[in-house]
Formats: C-alpha cells, sequence, structure tokens
C-alpha cells in the first residue's frame, strides 16, 4: 500500500466495521420503539413520532443513515485510538511489550466499563472488533521506515493537527456548536444540507442509548400488583410522568411488583431498586430519576460518543482529506513531498474555514446597542442583537426592526427571532408566533412550538395537538410534546386531548 494511504486505510476498515455495527444497532433500537409505540397508542395516548414517521422504523434507510452518527463517533474514536496505539508501538517504542500490556489492559477496562451495569451485546462490539481489527490493519500497512526517520517527519505531518486544535479548543464555549451551525452551516447550501441531514436522521441513533429520563414515552406494567386500589393510585400518578400504564408489553420500561411491604421496579427484567409506596406517591419525580439513573446501562458508551463527537470526527476527517489529496498529488511528485505538500494545504484549508468561521462571528451587543444592531445590514450583526435580547430578557416587540426581522430569508435570523418571541409578553406576538409553525425549517419551527411552551398560554394546546398528529418531522413533533408538557399538559388514555 502507498504509504500516504496506509493511515486512510485503516481508518476506513475501522468506519466501515462500526457502519456494519451501528446499522445493525440503530434497527434494533427502531424496532423496540416501534413495539413501544404501538402499544401506548392501542392504551389510547398521543404517541411521538406518529404514525406517519412510525412506519419508517421499520425502513432500511434510517437504520443506515443514523447508525452514520455512531460510525463517525464512536467509530471514528475508537479507530484512531487504536491506530494512534499502533503507530506509536512500531514507530516510536520499537514494539516492545510493556506498551502493548498496558493497550490490552485498557482494552480490557473499556470492554469492562461499556458492560460495567449489564451486558449490553451490541455495545460491546464496537470495543470488541474494532481496536484489534485497525490496531492489525495498521501494522501491516504501515510502510518499512527506520524509526530515526519517521520521528521527525511525522512530527511534520502532526504539526496541522496541533495547530488546528489549538486554535478551535480556544473557541470553545456554551454556545460554539450553535455558532458552527448558525455561521459555519446555515451560512451556505451545503451546509445547510448536512444540517438538515442531521436534524432528520439523528433522532434515530438518539434513542438508541437515551436513559429512561431522556426518553420522551416509557411503557408501564402494573400486573404484579394484586391490590387494586394500589395500582389505581400509580395509574393516576405514572402518565404525569410520561410513563404510560399499558396491558402489555414486551420488556416494559418500568415494570412494578409488590415485594413483601415494599413495590419492585423492574426494567426489561432486570430488579433496580425497592421502594415503598409512600415514598413513590409523594416524590415520584425522585424516584423515578433514581429508578432512571440505576437502570442506565449506556452511560459509559454516551461518554465515549461525546468525546469521540469532540476529537474523533474531527481528526478523522482531517486525515481522510489528508488521503484525497495525496491521491492526485501522488501521481506529479514523490510520496514524501505528496505527503508534506498534502499536510500544508489540510493545514491551510483548516485556517481558511476558521478565519471564514471567525469573520461571520460578531461580539456581544451592548443593551444601548440592540437597536442599532437589529437594523444593520449585516444579518450576523443582528444575530447578535437578537442574542442580547433573549440574554438580557428584552422585549422584542418594542424594536423598530421587528416587523422586518420577521421576514428575513436568513435561517439563523429566524430562529434567533423565534427565540426572543418566547420571552414577550406582547399579546401581538402570540399569532406571529404561530406563524411560525409552518415556517419551513425545522430548526424555526421547532423554536416555535419551544416558544409556545415557554410563554405558558394554555391557548396553544390544542393547535400543538393536531401538529403532533399531522406533522411528517419527529424534530417538530417532540418540541411539540415537550412544551405540551411545560403547558402543564397531560395524557389520558383514549383521550389525548383533555
Amino acid at each position: 500500500m502507498h504509504r500516504s494511504l496506509h493511515v486512510a486505510g485503516a481508518l476506513l476498515l475501522g468506519l466501515m466495521t462500526a457502519q456494519v455495527i451501528a446499522m445493525m444497532q440503530v434497527h434494533a433500537s427502531n424496532a423496540d420503539l416501534y413495539q413501544t409505540l404501538l402499544v401506548i397508542k392501542d392504551a389510547g395516548y398521543l404517541i411521538v413520532p406518529n404514525q406517519q414517521i412510525m412506519p419508517r422504523l421499520r425502513e432500511f434507510s434510517p437504520a443506515f443513515l443514523g447508525g452514520l452518527f455512531f460510525t463517525l463517533t464512536t467509530g471514528a474514536g475508537l479507530s484512531l485510538l487504536s491506530l494512534s496505539a499502533a503507530w506509536l508501538w512500531d514507530r516510536l517504542l520499537h514494539r516492545r511489550w510493556p506498551f502493548l500490556i498496558l493497550c490490552l489492559t485498557l482494552w480490557a477496562g473499556s470492554l469492562i466499563g461499556v458492560n460495567l451495569r449489564g451486558l449490553s451485546v451490541i455495545n460491546s462490539l464496537y470495543f470488541l472488533l474494532l481496536p484489534p481489527l485497525v490496531f492489525v490493519a495498521t501494522l501491516r500497512w504501515l510502510p518499512s521506515k527506520s524509526a530515526a526517520r519517521a520521528w521527525p517527519k511525522g512530527m511534520f505531518h502532526l504539526l496541522p493537527v496541533a495547530v488546528l486544535a489549538v486554535l478551535w479548543a480556544s473557541q470553545m464555549n456554551g454556545r460554539l456548536f450553535m455558532d458552527l451551525r448558525d455561521h459555519l452551516l446555515l451560512s451556505n447550501a451545503v451546509g445547510s444540507k448536512i444540517n438538515d441531514f442531521y436534524y432528520k436522521y439523528t433522532l434515530y441513533p438518539a434513542e438508541v442509548f437515551k436513559s429512561l429520563d431522556q426518553k420522551l414515552l416509557k411503557t408501564a406494567v402494573l400486573d404484579g400488583l394484586r391490590q387494586r386500589p394500589v395500582a389505581l393510585a400509580l395509574e393516576r400518578v405514572l402518565p404525569a410522568h410520561d410513563y404510560f400504564p399499558v396491558r402489555a408489553a414486551s420488556g416494559p420500561d418500568l415494570r412494578i411488583e409488590r415485594k413483601g411491604d415494599r413495590l419492585l421496579l423492574v426494567h426489561r427484567g432486570d430488579a433496580v431498586m425497592e421502594t415503598t409506596l409512600q415514598a413513590f406517591l409523594s416524590r415520584p419525580v425522585s424516584v423515578l430519576r433514581d429508578f432512571s439513573l440505576k437502570a442506565d446501562r449506556d452511560a459509559f458508551f454516551r461518554h465515549v460518543t461525546f468525546y469521540s463527537l469532540l476529537i474523533g470526527l474531527p481528526l478523522a476527517l482531517y486525515l481522510l482529506l489528508h488521503a484525497l489529496l495525496c491521491l492526485p498529488l501522488g501521481l506529479f511528485l514523490n510520496p514524501g513531498r505528496s505527503m508534506g505538500l498534502a499536510s500544508l494545504l489540510c493545514l491551510l484549508f483548516g485556517l481558511a474555514v476558521f478565519a471564514f468561521f471567525q469573520q461571520q462571528r460578531v461580539g456581544r451587543v451592548e443593551k444601548d446597542d440592540v437597536e442599532k444592531a437589529l437594523s444593520s445590514a449585516n444579518w450576523h450583526r443582528r444575530v447578535a442583537g437578537l442574542r442580547t435580547v433573549e440574554d438580557l430578557r428584552l422585549e422584542i416587540s418594542h424594536y423598530t426592526a421587528y416587523q422586518r426581522l420577521k421576514d428575513s430569508p436568513h435561517t439563523p435570523e429566524t430562529y434567533w427571532l423565534v427565540r426572543t418571541l418566547a420571552l414577550s409578553r406582547d399579546p401581538g406576538t402570540y399569532q406571529d408566533l404561530l406563524a411560525f409553525l409552518d415556517d419551513p425549517h425545522p430548526n424555526v419551527a421547532s423554536m416555535a412550538f419551544y416558544a409556545l411552551g415557554e410563554r405558558g398560554d394554555q391557548r396553544a394546546i390544542k393547535e400543538m395537538i393536531e401538529r403532533i398528529r399531522t406533522s411528517t418531522d419527529w424534530y417538530n413533533q417532540w418540541y411539540a410534546y415537550k412544551a405540551l408538557r411545560k403547558l402543564g399538559w397531560k395524557q389520558r388514555a383514549s383521550n389525548p386531548e383533555s
């Protein structure tokens, strides 16, 4: 193998393996969610996603496309760790056994971590298969080269990565991801397509590893309770916390059984904790949160996925871009020079993206400058003004630019305008907010649901229920349901409007 491609080859092998696992994982999760929704619907409750989305849970494309999330996060992170370990062991440590023993220890520790709270076969496959596969492939495809020469040139190729990592790390704050979306993705057609893809397909993999507290709808079975008054008391409490009593469910999220004078709380066949009826009825939020925490098997997997998203994904994209540049450059230059030039071009490209991002961002707007910012010809500055309106909880309708802002062609601007309407107490803005429910962009429409929930106006309840039933966008349905719950609405079997 050409030496400029050995890294990309090992990485791609890991990513393809991860995609197979991820596709199976998301497919199994989708099938489980389908059965859960079917049982809840048959019990007479409103479901999210609705019946328009439910058939997609049984299709191939959501499993494949949703699986890309885990491929580009968990798969990329584990592949890069394994690739780096193999390179270090071979090039710098001359294949000394102590380092290999350390790697094997960490590998075993990761397998223990992912199964610490209960056996998780499909999550374990990532950790069981990817590290040895990528490690061995990297060793096999590494070009023959002395460690003395590999060290300085290897450091040269790592320098652009280090420079870009430092630059982007300097931007880390609570709003970085929103800024990336607003000023890097939604500012161009290609980025908008990536954004739309993300919001269309990431809800499928998200269901894979959500804790019970994070899941929208849960099933509860009470057939283990012989005393009818106890069951009735629990049936009144559980729906208020989105646990819906159903007659039968395969592996319900919560099964409550009697154990002497105590209640036994069971999740998917595993006894999780015990409590008393009095404690459950008096402190249901606390008990159910504790139950969710103790039943959560995916905490370690979520942490790995999160850090892989932050570090693994950008590094994987960098290495793949580097390999793509090496291919045409290798037609005219020798391998060493083509790799060096590819590294330089990757650095320049990364600096250009960083400069563009920085140019689009606008610093904080002070309160006295909000009016001027909202009337600016630069939509990025108008967005900065809207953020200040939200941060300081100002009344957006009092600004003369408000009417013009409603017709903005820029999605980020409309998104932040809708967020400010969540704080508005001007009665006239209520109809404006309802109009934004029909915005074609899911980011804007979802914020309109969020804003209606924050305003506390219960006139919106009937409208949102109808939207949930007819919408073809799962993301919007999710926000609408959360807004309904924020308004104090609670489900009742066979009568979701009440």
